[in-house]
């Protein structure tokens, strides 16, 4: 059993599964389990199954739940994280892979992919997952194959230098986007994608609206900073701009709602600035210049954002007639390419 690391849990009215995910982590690492205010006996299972537990007395979400359980570890002096789900969406006998590769690059975050069983993820998740990743792996300034995934190893002298001001499932976007853009690496290694039909407390609507909101207002204030920055892909600083933006909640809020709602004229003055600002300012949008992409492709993108969701309801309209299967697999897949490439810290 790794003495170094640790393995921490989020979890709220997972009764059912917790008691094997716990047994069967615990033959790689300590398990540090939060229950996030339960209804059931989540925590007296994930106690008896032998996991350390945290009781939270009301439920906050995935996000504090997080910030509690990286809290417990630093205290108890380990030096990094393996985060899980609760419900049995992530194997516990994948854990020695992160294991390893922690073992090769001790300064990153490992982060697991299930895109290699793309075939057993549902449709119209894994087509919001590589739009997704388009955005967050610009604002993390690298190529991330799977941002959704919260089978995860973090670092926790990474954890350390980063304010986490998001919740519920926005908090892991933060910390990927936070940690790449303050110059570290971000790793990923193949893990299974499991959907056994165990309920997700992942709300598709308000919690994919609440991680779009926030990485176009991250994305909005990194290249207004870029914009007129010369080789500067880097932004995040702890308690600079990205956190304060967050310290008033209706003024962090408001933010959002209005880098959603200009995201398109936002991304063509981008655009502008990309062009005819870099004679005057060499090496502006430092980030976007460094890794394989440009503002035509970033712009083009933001444009068809409002298009995706007539895409893929003509699709299904058409499936009932066995037409237009996986068009909007390939309309994604144009509009919203791999980004390959990271930004070197010197």
């Amino acid at each position: 059993m790794n003495s170094d690391i640790c393995i921490v849990i989020p979890a709220y009215n997972a009764s059912q599964t917790i008691g094997d995910v716990v047994a069967r982590a615990l033959r790689h690492c300590h398990v540090i389990v939060a229950d996030d205010g339960s209804e059931d006996n989540t925590a007296q299972v994930a106690g008896n199954a032998g996991a350390e537990v945290i009781r939270i007395e009301k439920n906050q979400g995935k996000g504090n739940a997080l910030r509690e359980l990286f809290l417990r570890a630093m205290d108890a002096g380990y030096s990094a994280v393996i985060t899980m789900d609760a419900d049995g969406q992530h194997d516990p006998d994948e854990v020695p892979l992160f294991l390893r590769e922690h073992e090769r690059y001790p300064d990153a975050i490992i982060v697991g992919s299930r895109m290699k069983d793309k075939d057993l993820i549902p449709a119209r998740r894994y087509n919001a997952m590589r739009i997704a990743r388009f955005y967050i792996s610009y604002a993390a300034n690298q190529f991330i194959e799977d941002t959704q995934c919260g089978f995860r190893l973090y670092p926790l002298s990474i954890i350390e230098k980063i304010n986490l001001v998001t919740e519920r499932y926005v908090t892991e976007t933060e910390i990927l986007m936070k940690a790449g853009d303050s110059g570290y690496r971000i790793r990923f290694i193949p893990v299974k994608a499991i959907y056994d039909g165990n309920r997700s407390h992942f709300r598709p609507v308000k919690d994919i609206a609440a991680i779009t909101a926030y990485v176009m207002l991250y994305l909005t204030i990194k290249w207004t900073i870029e914009s007129v920055s010369s080789g500067r892909p880097f932004t995040y600083k702890k308690n600079g701009i990205h956190d304060r933006v967050a310290r008033n909640g209706f003024f962090f809020l408001l933010m959002q709602a209005l880098a959603v709602t200009t995201a398109v004229p936002f991304s063509v003055w981008c655009l502008l600035e990309y062009i005819f600002l870099s004679p005057f300012i060499r090496n502006n949008f430092s980030s976007v210049r460094q890794i394989s992409g440009n503002f035509v492709t970033i712009t083009m993108a933001t444009l068809m954002l409002p298009v995706v969701l007539p895409v893929a309801v003509f699709e299904k309209a058409a499936g009932l007639f066995g037409l237009a299967r996986g068009v909007t697999g390939r309309f994604v897949s144009f509009f919203y390419p791999e980004v390959r490439g990271y930004c070197r810290k010197d």
